[in-house]
């Protein structure tokens, strides 16, 4: 297929780097032939099928990392992916006409990443909880009451899953993509788990008396459970349904950070937001978030440097769209 002098084809190898691209199905590839050889022969040019907007970084010997951007519409949402070689069907593009780069998928690979259950996800953690122990100044009294407010916040927020450790806690969200011939809703929120973390602040500010930090991220959730989260019925069991790279980022934008401040890179901040949770945010016009204080890390599974965003609670508020 694709055997015309003016159509480019790419080995999975030679795929153009760092430029916008296309994913499609594989099931489009006739018709997409069709409309491109009756362009080139003077025709009008046909639409086919779906796309999805991608761009590819690197090749490895296990397939392609790309990002991928499920919304550019009212939001700048962008995620990281490996394509497989398995899934990889063919890449075509024709400049002379201004064609960008069409990669054709395997259907269930593309269908997977439209139809699977994604999660945001954010640490929270006490500051000062050493010495606060050290000086007796925190009483089994007051972990009850941080408990319970941290049950009425959840009782608040019922759409997002709290798992605490009296001193720490880790939150959880779902969403979803969609696909256009499925029932499944593009339900991407992360502004959700951002406004939940002033109300945390407050209670472990009085309760405990100790400011808070938070670390924040978004990513495909491996599990493929719908559900936030499974609690056996004995009680005594309970799964957030994900599997721990999510968590092994987060603390990887952790030490980035806390080895960021021993140097002086930057200050102690409230807020550890990885680039691309912060990007998609929906920000006010006129917030300028290329200026923001941003900093490298080394993500799980991952050889590209990431890059989390230095911030504070209000500051991030105060510039979300209302």
């Amino acid at each position: 297929m694709f055997d015309h002098a003016d159509i480019e084809k790419y080995r999975i190898e030679e795929v153009p780097l760092d430029r916008d691209l296309f994913l499609m199905d594989e099931k489009w590839m006739a018709d997409y032939e069709r409309a491109l050889l009756k362009g080139l022969a003077g025709g009008d040019w046909d639409n086919v099928g779906y796309i999805s907007y991608a761009a590819v970084h690197r090749a490895t010997p296990d397939g392609l990392e790309i990002s991928w951007y499920p919304n550019i519409r009212d939001r700048f949402h962008e995620m990281r992916l490996h394509l497989p070689r398995s899934s990889f069907v063919t890449c075509v593009g024709c400049s002379i006409y201004d064609e960008r780069p069409h990669i054709f998928v395997r259907s269930d690979w593309l269908s997977d990443i439209h139809l699977r259950m994604n999660s945001a996800f954010a640490m929270v953690d006490a500051i000062g909880v050493k010495l606060a122990l050290a000086a007796g100044a925190v009483s089994t009294a007051q972990l009850d009451d941080l408990r319970d407010r941290i049950d009425q916040i959840a009782d608040r927020h019922t759409d997002v899953a709290f798992v605490s450790f009296a001193d720490s806690l880790l939150l959880k969200a779902n969403w979803s993509v969609g696909q256009w011939d499925s029932s499944v809703e593009y339900t991407y929120e992360p502004e959700r788990i951002i406004h939940v973390l002033p109300d945390l602040a407050a209670a472990y500010r009085d309760t405990l008396g100790l400011p808070i930090y938070a670390v924040v991220t978004q990513g495909r959730n491996e599990f493929y459970r719908d559900e936030l989260m499974h609690v056996s019925r004995s009680g005594n069991h309970i799964s957030l349904n994900s599997l721990g790279l999510p968590f092994a980022q987060l603390q990887a934008i952790e030490h980035a950070a806390r080895s960021a401040i021993r140097v002086g890179d930057h200050e102690p901040a409230e807020l550890y937001l990885d680039s691309h949770f912060f990007n998609s945010l929906k920000w006010r016009h006129g917030f300028e978030k290329q200026k923001e204080s941003i900093h490298p890390y080394l993500a799980p599974m991952a050889d590209h440097p990431c890059e989390y965003v230095v911030s504070s609670f209000q500051r991030v508020i105060d510039n979300l769209q209302h």
